[in-house]
């Protein structure tokens, strides 16, 4: 017959076969670019796509002194392609049909080759570079074009079978679920059929091994093969074992068979994008589910923080308030000492009292509180810079281990965006540390906590201290017991005025001692509570663009999972259905 005409070959149930696997190629392509996928494995998909309407193809792959083009010209039967003991091949060369024999090279760096041999009129020959080429250039090609091979033919050589290069290149291949069929050539070579058994047996197992199934050998001898054909000699070819892989090849894998074959090398393909892109979906949950870790322990410990700040502060903050309630305790014994009938003569002399008031009652109370406050601020100061360092030696790590986990099929947009992310929290947090200025943060903390106490005790301080504030209403007392010195009071203070004056003046201690603690608590309180919640917040900010690429990629994740084990399911159930024998899904 002519060149593979499929409309032809192709019955009803095969060109639905065909088109429903074109359906679910375009359908795998339109997800690789949601997934943003590596180039590589759209040039592949795209590639499947194309090959559903060329020629059945047949791949030749081995070492190169395996005797691959010994092979092919035997094949064929006839001299066309070149055969030496150094490499001759040295970029894949696609071998057709053609009414004269000849060759002209192609854009994409093939080969092509022309022959009028019958054989080609059915299929088209892919002769590779060897595996172990010294080129690496030439395996690379060899490895980009076995996704479009339908049909693989592994020759290895007699004298040296599966080598490593082999086991590593069939290891490289066997992922695409391609057809592979063992060579064993030159077994020409071989002394004995002990030899020969032993070396089918070699192959075999290790191909079992390797590939997890047992392929077909076949072992020949390409040269016996050539000049049997060229000169006829049908002994010949039958000892050189060649018949039987050729009866394989052109009979048991006739029209049908290679249709078969032909639908189901893309859908295999297909199979092996959707499989690596899983397994690239799990590297990449990999790091978030690491990632999150990250961002959790921020959080994480930002509620820590919070919970720990509020219980020091109460502890603080009640130290504070016991230098009132010492001072409050003073007055009282001050005002039961002076505000007697005995000292009459004291609370007429208003400045002296006054004076002794401050410095007994009042004393160094202003300074405590004062001090209590500037080691409130220094410790709010102190704890915000601490958690601007935990973030940073977390987003550092994190960064440090971006370098070594985005590898491979990470080095994308992805693995790009993640480390942008990444490297700019950083660098916020570093430049956070790197200029906070802990006396100006004292200082604009200590002005705001001054004016808050003023304002709320009425005062008007202008720019004094806290300590002055807290002197100031405290002092203030003194004039509620000093000043009585008014003549017409002097024949009847006696035991009903000065007992009654003694209590209105503690009742008066206590209740401006009162406010004044509820003023200062109130003030500090609340200042320390901005204060916390603008720590907070500032982390939070801070942490947020990281935080919510996380989070927005593992919902993306999810659903690319999703996607892709439909795809899978689509694609097996066709496959099935082309090779007539369903197997059960492969667990996600």
């Amino acid at each position: 017959m002519g060149a593979m005409s499929k409309e032809h070959v192709l019955g009803g149930r095969e060109a639905r076969w065909r088109e429903a696997a074109r359906g679910q190629l375009q359908a795998l392509l339109s997800l690789l670019e949601k997934l943003r996928a590596s180039g590589e494995d759209r040039e592949t998909v795209e590639s499947m796509l194309r090959q559903l309407d060329e020629m059945f193809l047949l791949v030749v792959v081995g070492e190169f002194n395996s005797g691959k083009s010994a092979f092919v010209n035997a094949l064929l039967g006839s001299p066309v392609l070149e055969e030496g003991v150094v490499p001759t091949t040295s970029r894949i060369q696609v071998l057709k049909y053609g009414e004269t024999a000849g060759q002209a090279p192609v854009d994409d760096g093939t080969l092509s080759v022309w022959a009028p041999a019958a054989l080609l009129e059915d299929i088209h020959i892919v002769d590779t570079p060897g595996t172990n080429a010294i080129e690496r250039r030439h395996e690379a090609i060899t490895r980009q074009f076995i996704p479009r091979a339908d049909l693989v033919l592994f020759v290895t050589s007699a004298d040296r079978p599966f080598t490593e290069s082999e086991r590593a290149f069939l290891a490289g291949i066997r992922d695409w679920g391609k057809k592979i069929v063992m060579v064993v050539n030159k077994i020409d070579i071989l002394e004995t059929p002990e030899e020969l058994a032993r070396v089918d047996a070699y192959v075999r197992d290790n191909a079992r091994a390797l590939l997890g199934t047992v392929p077909e050998v076949f072992a020949v001898s390409s040269r016996q093969a050539f000049r049997a054909k060229q000169k006829g000699g049908a002994a010949a070819l039958e000892s050189s074992g060649f018949e039987s892989l050729e009866r394989y090849v052109f009979g048991t894998l006739d029209e049908e068979e290679r249709v078969r074959l032909k639908l189901l090398s893309p859908l295999g393909v297909g199979l092996g994008v959707v499989d690596r892109q899983r397994n690239s979906l799990e590297e990449k949950a990999g790091l978030l589910e690491r990632d999150v870790e990250t961002v959790d322990q921020i959080e994480g410990q930002s509620g820590v923080y919070r919970q720990d700040m509020n219980r020091d502060f109460r502890l603080r903050l009640s130290d504070t308030a016991n230098i009132l309630h010492e001072l409050e305790a003073r007055g009282h014994a001050f005002i039961e000492e002076v505000v007697r009938l005995p000292r009459l003569g004291d609370l007429l002399r208003k400045e002296k009292l006054k004076a002794e008031f401050v410095k007994q009652v009042v004393g160094d109370a202003p300074a405590q509180i004062e001090r209590r406050v500037e080691e409130l601020i220094d410790w709010l100061v102190s704890s915000d810079l601490q958690q601007w360092r935990f973030v940073t030696e977390r987003i550092n790590r994190r960064r440090s281990d971006h370098s070594r986990e985005a590898v491979g099929e990470m080095v994308g947009a992805f693995a790009y965006d993640r480390q942008r992310l990444a490297e700019s929290v950083g660098r916020a947090a570093q430049q956070t540390l790197e200029t906070y200025d802990r006396h100006a943060e004292a200082a604009r903390m200590a002005e705001s906590v001054q004016k808050a106490v003023a304002n709320t005790a009425l005062l008007e301080v202008g720019a004094v201290g806290l300590g002055t504030v807290v002197s100031i209403a405290a002092s203030t007392t003194a004039a509620d017991f000093t000043g009585l010195a008014a003549a017409g009071l002097l024949a009847t203070l006696g035991l009903f005025v000065i007992p009654q004056k003694r209590r209105a003046t503690k009742k008066e201690l206590r209740d401006k001692i009162a406010r004044l603690r509820e003023h200062l608590m109130s003030a500090l309180t609340h200042h320390f509570e901005s204060e916390l919640d603008r720590s907070v917040a500032r982390l939070n900010d801070g942490i947020a663009p990281y935080s919510r690429f996380v989070r927005a990629e593992q919902q993306n994740l999810a659903e690319r999972r999703r996607d892709l084990s439909r795809a899978r399911d689509e694609l097996l159930r066709l496959k099935e259905e082309i090779e007539g024998n369903p197997v059960s899904p492969r667990p996600d």
